[in-house]
Parts: C-alpha cells; structure tokens; sequence
C-alpha cells in the first residue's frame, strides 16, 4: 500500500512537471513586441536621423514584431504631442495584425516639430508588453504655421488655395517675382492701378475665431497714398490697409441677440503710444509707441513686414502683430456699458447691402463686382489714384482660430527674411 501511495505520487508529480514544462515552453516561444518599422509614406521615421520633411497630414504606418492587441493600441498609449506648446494632437488609430496606423483628425502644424510615443501599456495579442516607451520625434515640411489654417495662398506663380477650396476666380494685372527669400518661392505683384486678385464665397472664411496672417511690402516711392491691401466687402467682411500714419483691419462682428445684424469695428493701430491707461480709449489695453521711430509707416515702407491680426471669441479682444511683435490690442469687455461690442460672438459676415459681394479680394478693399465708393476718387476701382496696393503680398493665411503669441512668433521667426 505505501509503494502504491508512493507510486501514484511519483506519477502526479511528473504530470505537473510535463504541464510545468509545456507552459515554461510556451511562455518562451511568445515573440517580444517590437517595432520594426515606423513611416509615413515613403518617409522613414525609424532611422538615426529624425525627418523634417513630413506632410502636415500624414497616413503613419507603426509595424510591430507581432499581432498587437487592439484593445492596448489607445491614445493612453499611442501619444502624438506637438513640442512648441506641448499640445496633444488628436489622432484616429486603428490596427492590423501587426500594423498600427496613426492619422491625426487635423492638420498638423506645418514646419514644427513632433514627437511620437508607444507607451509601455501597448501590447501584443499574447499579452507582451512593450520593455520601454518608443519615442521618436519629426518635423513637418514647410515653414512653420499653426494648426487651424483654412485657406493659403503661396503664390506661386497663380492665386491658388494651397488647400484648394479658395482658388481666384480673377487674376487681373497680377506678376509673379522672387520673394523675400528662396526659400519662400515667389510673391504676388500688385501695380497699384488695376492689379486685382477675386476669391469667391469670402464669407466662408470668417469664422467667431479668427487670425490673418501675410506678408506685405508696400511700394510707398511710387505709390504715397493709402493702400487697401486686402478687401471683403469692406468693412461688411473685414479689410486692411495701410493709411498715411496707421494701419487697421476693419471687420464686420456678430453679437448676442443680433440675429441676421451685425455691427462694424475697426482694430486700428496708429502707434501713438495710448491706451486706456494713459490717455486713450477705455478699450485700448495695449498700443505700441512708435513716435520715436517713424510712427507705422516706417515698419512697411519699401521693406517686407509679417502682419498678423486676430481675434479671440473667447475673451473679446483683438490684436495685432507686426514681425512677431504685438503692437495693438483691444478689449470689447472694456466698451461703455450698452455697447453691442461687449456681447460680439466674433467675426461675421454683414454683406447684406447690394453694394458688396461675397468676394475676398487682393489688392482692393473689395471686388470689382462692389460698388460702394464706386464715385469716391479713393474708393473707387476704376480710378487709377484710388488706394489700389501697389507692392507685394506673400504667404496669405486665414486661420479658424485665434493663434497665440508663441505661434505667432514662430511664424515669423520660421519666414523672416
């Protein structure tokens, strides 16, 4: 009998060290995840030098050692960050067997730098895990611009819409020369007599949040008047122009209660120095002091000036920038009380009248098609000496989004001369 027990024993324990064993070999011939190959189309992001040339809205393809388990593969553990502002990037991420495709909802921004990270909670269908995060960094192609950019006119020998949605309906009297720099291609050339550039549906682009971004180089030897470098109907759109000692964007809000009506405000920077602080009005919370430098013209005269206008639904308040400077700012919040500034919801279309168009223009502050100020010798676009532009434009771009002083820096410090 106690031979029996012993035996039968003997024979339980070599049962559980075959299934012992049998497991241990299991276990061993899982295969360790891990990335084998990381691209976004041709481009391999994988490599000992990290590319600078990704497109703003890149298909990215992560292939793994293994069948990855789709359940691990989430944004917990799949990060997109842009750097400059630490700002996680939305991405919709789906799996194949081994293959983790990554596709950002939106546009990236374009000429900044990304980093890309596998955290250690991805794992294989057989529940390996990755050993270390895998991090890798990229930057997309172009100079730098924002997320958000609606439309983008580069000028490239046309008055195309980079995005395609905005192409010109009319190129009248317009040439094509080199830009400030190589790198920034060509510019758009304006005579400052006919010269004209029509986009149509203008009203499209104006949005609660809103940023202008372009370059500008005003002719002022052989143009001294005004200059209406670009016009959406006047201010029943938005419009900017350079005048004798100012410049401003002039542009059409909606507000609370406003229904289908909406009112007109100018951000209208003169560089006198003059804020509610100190003299100005009460809704003036900052404004460059240029009277020992020139005043405003001096920044576009014969020389290549970055302009970014925009305006913060959130907050109310607009501002202007000049080569990544802020010179101007505004707060409706601060308007007297009654004031339908102090309920804008933001920028909107007021081209209720039929004397404009739903045209964005280059060149003029509205289209031909416009006839307000049709009989005003300034006004008017059949009179050679009205305030047509007479310069350059580059790298026109309208943002849905109110950019920030950090975009905007970059912005000019990618395009700068």
């Amino acid at each position: 009998m106690k031979k029996q027990i012993l035996y039968v024993s003997a024979l339980l324990l070599s049962v559980a060290l075959m299934f012992g064993t049998t497991g241990c070999k299991k276990d061993s011939s899982n295969t360790a995840l891990s990335l084998k190959t990381l691209a976004a189309g041709s481009i391999d992001m994988n490599g000992a030098t990290a590319p600078n040339n990704i497109p703003v809205n890149p298909t990215i393809t992560a292939t793994f050692s293994t069948n990855v388990d789709g359940a691990t593969a989430t944004p917990a553990n799949i990060t997109l960050l842009r750097d400059y502002d630490n700002t996680t990037i939305a991405t919709t991420i789906t799996v194949s067997g081994g293959v983790i495709t990554i596709v950002p909802v939106d546009n990236m921004a374009s000429g900044a730098l990304h980093k890309l990270t596998f955290n250690t909670g991805l794992k294989s269908t057989d529940g390996e895990a990755l050993g270390t995060a895998i991090v890798r960094t990229f930057t997309t192609d172009g100079f730098f611009a924002p997320s958000g950019m609606v439309a983008y006119w580069k000028f490239e020998d046309n008055a195309n819409d980079l995005f395609g949605m905005y192409n010109a309906a009319a190129s009248i009297d317009i040439s094509y020369a080199a830009g400030r720099k190589a790198a920034a291609g060509k510019c758009a050339t304006f005579n400052g007599t006919t010269s004209i550039i029509e986009i149509p549906s203008g009203d499209q682009l104006m949005t609660d949040n809103f940023s202008l971004s372009f370059w500008v180089k005003q002719d002022t030897i052989n143009h001294p008047q005004g200059n209406f470098v670009i016009g959406l109907g006047a201010y029943y759109g938005f419009q900017f122009e350079i005048g004798g000692d100012n410049c401003k964007l002039a542009a059409s809000y909606g507000y609370e209660g406003g229904g289908d009506t909406t009112f007109a405000q100018d951000l209208w920077w003169n560089g006198d120095g003059k804020t509610k602080d100190n003299g100005g009005f009460q809704g003036f919370v900052f404004n460059k002091d240029m009277t020992g430098s020139g005043g405003v013209p001096a920044l576009f005269k014969q020389k290549w000036a970055h302009v970014v206008c925009v305006f913060d639904a959130s907050t109310k308040t607009g501002t202007i920038y000049i080569n990544g400077e802020k010179m101007f700012a505004q707060d409706f919040t601060l308007w007297p009380a009654g004031a339908k500034q102090l309920k804008a919801t933001g920028l909107k279309y007021g081209g209720k009248t039929p004397d404009v168009v739903n045209e964005l223009a280059f060149g003029f502050i509205q289209s031909r098609a416009g006839t307000m100020w049709d009989t005003e010798p300034w006004g008017g676009y059949s009179f050679p000496g009205a305030n047509h532009f007479k310069g350059q434009l580059d790298d026109i771009r309208i943002f849905d989004k109110a950019v920030t002083t950090a975009e905007v820096q970059l912005m000019y410090d990618s395009e700068k001369p």
